[in-house]
């Protein structure tokens, strides 16, 4: 019976688990009210809270790093061109 709960334990954990990619390209559009950036590939990542969007600008080389949390891609660092 304690394997079957460890087991269980076990999936439920990395069922919720985050997992940490990294995407490079332009921003193509910047969505302010939502704090959501769209680079050129195509694919959305949600802003941090604290981030000023008046740093960023459509046309600008990004690096992220990202961690994907239920099917959304929440941005947890960023390198801006110098």
């Amino acid at each position: 019976m304690r394997t079957l709960i460890g087991a269980f334990a076990a999936i439920l954990m990395a069922s919720g688990a985050a997992f940490a990619a990294e995407a490079e390209g332009q921003i193509k559009s910047i969505d302010k009210d939502k704090a959501v950036i769209t680079l050129d590939n195509g694919k959305s990542y949600k802003l941090p809270g604290e981030f000023d969007v008046d740093n960023i600008k459509p046309g600008m080389d990004i690096l992220i790093a990202y961690d994907v949390v239920s099917g959304e891609n929440l941005i947890t660092d960023m390198q801006l061109p110098q």
